[in-house]
């Protein structure tokens, strides 16, 4: 019995890497055809003619890593007309502190801070961001996340693509910048080197995206209107992704910037980092749920693994760990180094078989419960949609 439950191991672990395999090769693919596209538009999207006036809307809560020199690098653009609303729901967020200081470093910018008091839903940010629009000037929005830096062509790289009219949204790949704790530097690999590479494989395989980063989010006004606004999603947890699909929905393109952002990302703890990991992956579960089961075949180290430990370390499993890590740190150069331009991902290198097994983990953990936790806040998340937690 434990020999035939051994084979059963073996060739499941087979299966699963060799359809790693083809992953990773899928992934090399789409990080090679977005870097072709990036060399071959390479000044075609930054028009000089056609630069609308943007409103920036930055929901706050809480102080992040760097957050003033991130705050700093939206008032350095070289762009004619733009302001920056921020957004907090109470008086006594620290945050509010970096934007005062702001204010006084350029106050020849139009930089805002608005408190917002009604609380329209679960998503706190969602809620924010519906009562900053009604303070917002301008038919162009970009909405990106508090930790966000972005360099001084960011908008004139970012918005070019919305005078297509037939693109919808634009959103931007990011790269984290990692704290010096090991759950930090789990969190930046994982961004690098498997979530931009998963998402530029969906882009090949669906023909485009239909989802939004929250590291920009850029699109016109008349077009939220169209999906009911802000209000519409208000309870979602992944809101960056329910903007994405619902603009998609009404026939537009969601278009994929060349830009790279970065995100500096807090001192995680490995527990912080799996808790922080948990809920990203049940809001993927619940917005995605076939491509996220389908996750399972894309764990190549974990797969191979399982299968030197089935087979006792026969030299096909050997053979078959061998090209598995090769192909897995070659997707994690190619995307993470040289199209994101991550400097960490060398020095990170041997932490990927860690990371990769943790997020096999994290997978499987996330497929039974439905309780997130979020910025301190803990929710049941049915259907996507969230629900607080009494304290």
């Amino acid at each position: 019995m434990m020999h035939f439950i051994l084979r059963v191991v073996q060739v499941a672990a087979a299966v699963g890497v060799f359809s790693s395999a083809i992953y990773y090769l899928l992934c090399l693919w789409s990080g090679a055809v977005f870097l072709r596209e990036r060399g071959a538009g390479e000044g075609a999207t930054r028009p000089t003619s056609s630069l609308p006036p943007i409103s920036i809307l930055k929901p706050l809560k809480g102080i992040d890593p760097e957050i003033y020199e991130s705050f700093r690098s939206h008032c350095l653009q070289d762009y004619p007309e733009y302001e920056i609303i921020f957004g907090v729901s109470d008086l006594n967020d620290p945050a509010i502190e970096s934007v005062r200081e702001l204010q006084l470093e350029f106050p020849d910018r139009r930089i805002h801070l608005m408190v917002c008091p009604e609380i329209l839903g679960a998503n706190v940010k969602v809620s924010n961001l519906a009562q900053m629009l009604t303070q917002a000037r301008y038919d162009h929005v970009i909405v990106n996340d508090s930790d966000i830096r972005v360099e001084p062509d960011y908008l004139r790289r970012v918005i070019a693509p919305l005078a297509d009219a037939r693109v919808g949204m634009v959103t931007c790949l990011y790269r984290g910048v990692a704290g010096r704790t090991l759950g930090s530097r789990l969190e930046a690999l994982g961004i690098g080197t498997d979530f931009c590479p998963s998402v530029l494989a969906a882009r090949q395989i669906e023909g485009g995206i239909r989802f939004g980063l929250g590291s920009t989010l850029a699109f016109r006004r008349g077009d939220l209107e169209r999906i009911g606004g802000f209000a519409s999603f208000v309870d979602y947890l992944a809101d960056d992704y329910e903007l994405g699909k619902r603009i998609a929905g009404l026939g537009l393109e969601v278009k994929l910037s060349e830009v790279v952002v970065e995100t500096y990302l807090p001192p995680y703890s490995v527990g912080d980092f799996f808790v922080h990991q948990l809920r990203w992956a049940r809001g993927v579960r619940d917005a995605r749920a076939g491509g996220y089961l389908g996750l399972i075949f894309t764990f190549g180290l974990t797969w191979a693994l399982l299968a030197l430990l089935a087979s006792g370390g026969a030299g096909w499993a050997w053979i078959a760990g061998g090209i598995t890590l090769f192909l897995r740190l070659a997707v994690a150069l190619v995307v993470g180094r040289v199209l994101l331009q991550d400097r960490q991902v060398l020095r990170d290198a041997w932490l990927i078989p860690l990371r990769d097994v943790l997020a096999a983990g994290v997978w499987a953990a996330s497929l039974r419960g439905h309780t997130v936790t979020w910025r301190g806040d803990r929710f049941q998340l049915r259907n996507g949609k969230l629900s607080r937690i009494p304290q």
